[in-house]
C-alpha cells in the first residue's frame, strides 16, 4: 500500500513538471525569447502552486474524494493544455492571456495535490517520515520528468500528445485512488469518463495540430515535426516551398537562391584555391549547394545542432531536389553538435567559414553572436580566409545588424558588411570578416542566377536609412543583441 501511494506522489510530481515544461516550451516556440518565456512561466506556475497550497487548508471534509476530483481536473486541464494553447495562438489575439491563465489554473490545482495527499496519509505514517518520503518522491518525479521531456517526449510524441499522455497519468492516479481509499469509490465513473475523453484527445491530436498549423500558415502545411530543439514546418503553394523553424520563416524556394548566393560567393570567390570550408548552421544544405560550385573545394564540414533537420534535407525528395543532393556529396561531412562546443573542442583550420544561424531571437541563439564566439571562430580561419555571418535586416533591425558588425570588429576581425534584397525577407544583411581586409573578387562561378561581378560593389554601399548607428557590443554575459532584436521586430509588428 505505502509503495503504491509514494509512486502516486512520484507520478503527480512528474505530471506537474511536464505541464510546466510544455507551457514554457510552447511559449518559446511561438513567442521567442526562451529565457523570458521560461522565467515567467515557471514564476507564475510556482506562485500558483503557492495559492493552491494555501487553499488546501479550506478543504476539511471528504479529503479523498476531493483529491480524486482535483487529479481529474489536473488531468483534463493539463492534458488538453497544449491543444488549447496551440489553437489559441492560431485563432485568437490573446495568446499571452490564455497562456498565463492556463499556467495559473494548472499550478493552483497542482498546489492542492500534495497537501491533500499528505493529510490523507498522516494517520498511516509519523509526520517526519511522511514529509521525508513525500518530498523525496516529489523531487524524484521532477527529476524523471525533466530528463524524459527533452530526450523522449518532445521528439517522439510532440507537445500535444505529451500533455495528453500525462493527463492520462493523472487520471490513472485518480482511478487507482478509488480502489485504494474507500471514500472515493463513487468517483470511479468520473475517472473512466476522463480517461475516455483524454484517449479521444490522443486520437484527435494530429487533427488539432493540423488545424492550428493550417490557420497559422497561409499555405498548405506538407510537413510538421517537433524535435528536441525546434518545430520544423514546411508549407507549399504551387511550386513555392517554405521552411519555418519555430514559426520563423527561413526561406522560400522562389528566391532562396538570392540569399544563399549572397551568403556564400562574395566571400568564397575572394579566397583563391580555398580547399577546406566550414558551415555552421545551414542544415538545409542550401549554402553547401553553393559551395560545391567551387571544384577546388576538397572538404565541407557542416555543423548543425538538429539531426532531424539534416536528415530531413538529406532524405526528403522535394528538399533533396532543392539543395541538389548537397548533403549526400562525398566531400560533405555532417556533424550534429552545438557549434560553440564543437569549435572549442576542434583545432582544424578552414579557408572559408559560413555562419548561417537563425536570427538571435533568444539567448541560446544569441550566444552564437557574441565576442566569445567570434574570437573562437577567428582561431579556425586561415590567414587569407574569410568568415561570413548572416546578420538579420539592416533596414528593419538596424541596431541588431550593426551590433553584429561591431561585435565582430571588437573580436579582432576586420569587417565588411553588405546587404541584398530578398523578396521573401526584404532587405537582408551579411557581415564578411577576416584577419586581413576584404578584397572583392574579380570573378564568380558560372551559372549563378543572381550575382555577377557588376552587382557586388553596390551590395557594400548602404543608403541613409541603413547606415551605421551607435550600438553596444554583444557579450556572453550581457546579450544586448537579443534585446535589440526583440525591440526592433516588436516595433515592426505594431
Amino acid at each position: 500500500m505505502s509503495v503504491v501511494l509514494f509512486i502516486s506522489v512520484f507520478l503527480i510530481a512528474a505530471c506537474g513538471l511536464i505541464y510546466e515544461l510544455i507551457a514554457g516550451t510552447l511559449a518559446s516556440y511561438l513567442l521567442g525569447d526562451s529565457v523570458l518565456q521560461f522565467s515567467t512561466v515557471i514564476g507564475s506556475y510556482l506562485f500558483a502552486m503557492g495559492i493552491g497550497s494555501y487553499l488546501s487548508r479550506f478543504v476539511n471534509r471528504g479529503l479523498v474524494s476531493r483529491f480524486v476530483s482535483i487529479e481529474l481536473m489536473v488531468g483534463l486541464v493539463g492534458g488538453f493544455s497544449s491543444s488549447i494553447l496551440f489553437l489559441g495562438f492560431a485563432y485568437t489575439q490573446s495568446f499571452r492571456l490564455l497562456l498565463y491563465l492556463m499556467v495559473i489554473l494548472i499550478g493552483t490545482l497542482v498546489g492542492l495535490e500534495i497537501p491533500l495527499l499528505m493529510r490523507i496519509l498522516k494517520e498511516k505514517f509519523q509526520f517526519h517520515e511522511l514529509v521525508a518520503h513525500v518530498l523525496t518522491f516529489d523531487y524524484l518525479g521532477a527529476l524523471g520528468a525533466s530528463l524524459l521531456f527533452p530526450i523522449w517526449l518532445v521528439p517522439k510524441l510532440g507537445l500535444v500528445r505529451s500533455a495528453i499522455a500525462f493527463g492520462l497519468v493523472n487520471a490513472g492516479v485518480a482511478l487507482w485512488s478509488t480502489y485504494i481509499f474507500e471514500g472515493a469509490r463513487s468517483q470511479r465513473a468520473k475517472c473512466f469518463l476522463v480517461i475516455v475523453l483524454l484517449c479521444g484527445g490522443m486520437f484527435a491530436s494530429e487533427w488539432v495540430q493540423n488545424q492550428a498549423d493550417n490557420n497559422l500558415y497561409a499555405d498548405e502545411v506538407i510537413l510538421a515535426r517537433n524535435t528536441r530543439y525546434q518545430r520544423i514546418v514546411l508549407t507549399r503553394w504551387k511550386d513555392d516551398i517554405r521552411l519555418f523553424l519555430s514559426s520563423h520563416l527561413q526561406f522560400s524556394s522562389h528566391d532562396e537562391y538570392r540569399y544563399h548566393e549572397a551568403l556564400v560567393h562574395p566571400g568564397l570567390a575572394a579566397v583563391p584555391g580555398a580547399k577546406h570550408v566550414l558551415v555552421l548552421g545551414g542544415g538545409d544544405g542550401l549554402a553547401v549547394r553553393e559551395i560545391l560550385k567551387y571544384p577546388n573545394v576538397e572538404t565541407i564540414t557542416l555543423v548543425d545542432l538538429d539531426p532531424e533537420m539534416t536528415k530531413l534535407f538529406r532524405e526528403h525528395p522535394l528538399l533533396r531536389t532543392l539543395n541538389q543532393g548537397s548533403l549526400s556529396d562525398p566531400r560533405v561531412k555532417v556533424i550534429n553538435a552545438d557549434a560553440f562546443v564543437w569549435l572549442d573542442q576542434n583545432s582544424n583550420m578552414y579557408d572559408f567559414i559560413t555562419v548561417d544561424f537563425p536570427d538571435p531571437t533568444n539567448y541560446s541563439l544569441g550566444k552564437l553572436y557574441t565576442t566569445a564566439f567570434y574570437r573562437l571562430l577567428s582561431k579556425h580561419i586561415s590567414r587569407n580566409g574569410y568568415i561570413v555571418v548572416q546578420s538579420t535586416s539592416p533596414l528593419f533591425a538596424r541596431q541588431s545588424f550593426w551590433c553584429v558588425s561591431e561585435t565582430m570588429k571588437q573580436s579582432g576581425l576586420k569587417v565588411a558588411p553588405y546587404h541584398v534584397y530578398v523578396p521573401s525577407f526584404g532587405e537582408w544583411g551579411f557581415t564578411l570578416a577576416g584577419l586581413e581586409e576584404y578584397k572583392q573578387p574579380a570573378k564568380l562561378p558560372d551559372g549563378l542566377k543572381f550575382l555577377s561581378p557588376a552587382t557586388l560593389t553596390p551590395m557594400f554601399v548602404f543608403p541613409n536609412d541603413m547606415t551605421p548607428v551607435s550600438v553596444e557590443t554583444n557579450k556572453l554575459n550581457d546579450q544586448v543583441l537579443v534585446r535589440y532584436y526583440e525591440h526592433e521586430w516588436r516595433e515592426i509588428a505594431r
